[in-house]
């Protein structure tokens, strides 16, 4: 084992252009880590370069498609070489609104492609360089990071979709971690509440493009409007990626990693809310607030 201060701190990012990812990717750059961060267009990531410095080194990755997923693992390896994958940060999703009814099977397949598929892909095509960075630097320095969301502990009307797609991304963390546990990797899970993030313009523009004569809306208008007026809502009150960004840090460094956490108050009380109340109460006060009778 080489002599650990020595080794260089390989971090990937996936979904670097906006966001939580871009706060992660600059705040690690910035904290030493030699930070490739992923992202679509090369454009975003000449302006990560710009703002992070000599320590972001930007590679073009889109986790729905395989190829893709297939040349940034042989890329990252080349690039690690026997340091390996000190970090790997899943955070690359999307949401796709609409009632269940309405939703197609495309509409799901596109939805999990993202925010679920894309993620065990990817990870699975980095577990090598993960490991060599075990064998580099000793049992548990090698780290994985999802990105979830509240929404994978708590179920929301018109956001099903994306909820499932996040209670299934915290149930793989969690086999995950266990699987990976004698191989010296460790997983964590973060669970954010309300984020500043494009995210937010992205699902509203989703949301209200459905028009008012449309069968979505005649079925399901106060849910509808409900679930965008406490997205604006949310969206006003959110609180900086760079909290996020923080607790990135914290999983990737810290000797005794969290396992799962949320972050952001409405986190909090949303998942204690929905540990202490029995399912049905919950949902009453989950309607209750979002004033959907």
């Amino acid at each position: 084992m080489q002599d650990i201060a020595a080794i260089q701190r390989f971090a990937l990012v996936t979904g670097s252009s906006t966001g939580i990812g871009k706060a992660c990717a600059v705040d690690l750059a910035r904290r030493g880590f030699s930070v490739l961060a992923g992202v679509r267009k090369a454009e975003d990531g000449e302006k990560l370069k710009l703002i992070a410095g000599a320590n972001l080194q930007a590679m073009q990755l889109d986790i729905a498609d395989t190829k893709s997923i297939v040349d940034a693992a042989a890329k990252i390896s080349e690039l690690t070489g026997n340091a390996g994958l000190a970090g790997l940060v899943n955070n690359a999703g999307i949401g796709v609104p609409g009632p269940i009814e309405f939703l197609t099977r495309d509409d799901w397949r596109r939805q999990f492609e993202v925010n679920l598929f894309g993620h065990v892909e990817l990870t699975s095509a980095l577990l090598p360089a993960l490991r060599r960075h075990v064998g580099a630097a000793g049992a548990g320095a090698a780290r994985i990071v999802f990105i979830g969301s509240i929404a994978g502990r708590v179920s929301i009307p018109i956001l099903g979709a994306y909820a499932a797609s996040k209670h299934a991304l915290a149930a793989m963390a969690g086999s995950l971690r266990m699987e990976l546990r004698r191989q010296g990797i460790h997983v964590s899970l973060i669970e954010p509440g309300s984020i500043q993030s494009e995210i937010w313009k992205k699902g509203d523009d989703a949301a209200a493009g459905i028009g008012p004569d449309a069968p979505p809306r005649q079925l399901y208008g106060p849910e509808i409007d409900a679930v965008l007026a406490s997205s604006r809502q949310s969206a006003a009150n959110a609180i900086p990626a760079d909290r996020v960004a923080r607790v990135v840090y914290e999983c990737l460094t810290s000797s005794r990693p969290p396992l799962r956490k949320t972050v952001g108050r409405d986190a909090f009380f949303a998942a204690m809310l929905r540990r202490i109340l029995p399912e049905g109460l919950f949902e009453k006060v989950l309607l209750m607030g979002m004033k959907i009778k």
